[in-house]
Parts: C-alpha cells; sequence; structure tokens
C-alpha cells in the first residue's frame, strides 16, 4: 500500500524493505537464504579446490622421485587420500589383478619376461577404461553441488522481476484506490517494487561468477587426471610390463 503520510515515506532501502507489501518480503526472504546457500557453497568450493591443488602438487612431487611405479605407489599410499592417488591405486590394483606378481621388484627381468606379462589388446583396452571410470567419478565427485550455485544465479533475477512485478501491481492499486497519481503518491511504491531486482541481481552475480571460475577450475582438473591416467599406462609400457 502506498503511504499517504509524508513523514512515513521511507527514505533508505531499508525503510523500503521494513515497510514494504508481504509479497514483496516473502520474495527477498527466499533470495536471502539463496544468497547464503550460495555464499556457503562459494567457500566450499575454494577450499576444496584450494586442498584439492595443495595434494595434487605434493602427490606429483613425490611421484616423480619414484624411479618405478610400485616405488610411486608405495610413497603415493603413505600420502593424505586424494583424487590423484585413488587413481593410481585403481590402476594398479587392476593391472594386479590382470597379472599378478609383475609389480614386484624384479619381476621383469628381460625381453622374453616382458612378453610373457605383456597384456592383452582387451587387457589393456580395459584398463584404460578402468582408468577412465576413476577419472570420471572424481570429477563427478568435484563437481558436486556447483549445478545449485548455476541455479541460483538463474532464477534469483526471475524472483527479482517476479517481486518487482508484484509490487507494481500493488502500487497502481493503491493509486487506483487513493485516487492520487501524483509523483509522491507513485515514487514510493514503484522504489519498493525496484528491491526486488536489485535483490535478485545482488544473488545472482557472485553465485554466476563463482560458477564459472569453479568450471573452468573443474575442466583443468579433469585434464590433469586424465593426464595422469595416460602417465600410468606410459610408465607401464616403458618398464616393459604391457
Amino acid at each position: 500500500m502506498l503511504l499517504q503520510v509524508r513523514g512515513a515515506i521511507p527514505t533508505t532501502p531499508w525503510e523500503l524493505v521494513l515497510t514494504s507489501s508481504p509479497e514483496t518480503k516473502f520474495v527477498l526472504v527466499i533470495l536471502a537464504v539463496f544468497s547464503i546457500a550460495s555464499w556457503y557453497l562459494i567457500v566450499l568450493k575454494w577450499w576444496q579446490f584450494r586442498r584439492m591443488r595443495r595434494l595434487g602438487n605434493r602427490f606429483l612431487s613425490e611421484v616423480e622421485k619414484a624411479p618405478r611405479l610400485e616405488d610411486a605407489y608405495h610413497s603415493a599410499m603413505r600420502l593424505p587420500p586424494s583424487p590423484y592417488n585413488r587413481l593410481l591405486r585403481e590402476g594398479v590394483h587392476f593391472f594386479s589383478e590382470l597379472k599378478p606378481g609383475t609389480l614386484k621388484a624384479g619381476a621383469v627381468t628381460s625381453p622374453q619376461a616382458a612378453t610373457v606379462t605383456a597384456l592383452t589388446t582387451t587387457q589393456l583396452e580395459a584398463l584404460r577404461m578402468v582408468l577412465a571410470k576413476e577419472v570420471a567419478a572424481e570429477r563427478d565427485a568435484a563437481a558436486r553441488y556447483l549445478p545449485w550455485l548455476a541455479t541460483f544465479g538463474s532464477v534469483s533475477p526471475l524472483l527479482g522481476l517476479l517481486g518487482t512485478v508484484l509490487g507494481v501491481m500493488d502500487a497502481f492499486i493503491g493509486i487506483a484506490v487513493g485516487g492520487s497519481g501524483n509523483i509522491a503518491a507513485v515514487a514510493p511504491g514503484v522504489a519498493e517494487a525496484l528491491v526486488t531486482t536489485v535483490a535478485g541481481l545482488a544473488v545472482a552475480v557472485p553465485a554466476v561468477m563463482a560458477y564459472n571460475l569453479y568450471v573452468n577450475r573443474l575442466g583443468l582438473f579433469a585434464g590433469e587426471l586424465e593426464g595422469f591416467a595416460q602417465e600410468i599406462i606410459g610408465t607401464l609400457a616403458r618398464e616393459g610390463r604391457i
């Protein structure tokens, strides 16, 4: 409803919120919940990607020091759990099931032994599929909750627009009932209606920016895992095991 008393006309955005209609307050409450949830996810995903980057750097530095795959495996298993050592563990365990005993020290000592223990084409393809499955699982785990940021970023402006439309409708109804169409009667209602638009944009902008940033980081992370999976196969080939 429009305020007819000059002293009661809101002069600040906060007063507009306090004197707004129930419909506007309802939309603002929903947007406030969205804002809290989106900022929680922004901080959570920042911490997760930062931790994965730190664990990945530590893992790669340890693996590069190892002369053989089994040495890299034992060094990696002493590190805190991370997508990288889980990928290595999955690949090594599957290879050990295909060729038991070949990852023991000195198992491959001659070209004839390498020929005997080499994987068939089907086994090699199965190893690639297992590594690809693990990469996909780690990528999906890292992408958890990211769609919610996209949802908040796309829905919040629409909710803000909904609140604006409701506020403008309420303002015009008040004008019709009061019979006054001067600027002093119209301005408070229009200003109140625009509050939800501002709130919706305030929720959407950081959510969309964070979503795009984290999707880019997710792509880099998945690319590193895929590259490391190929490096596992290359190391097995270099050591004469496939």
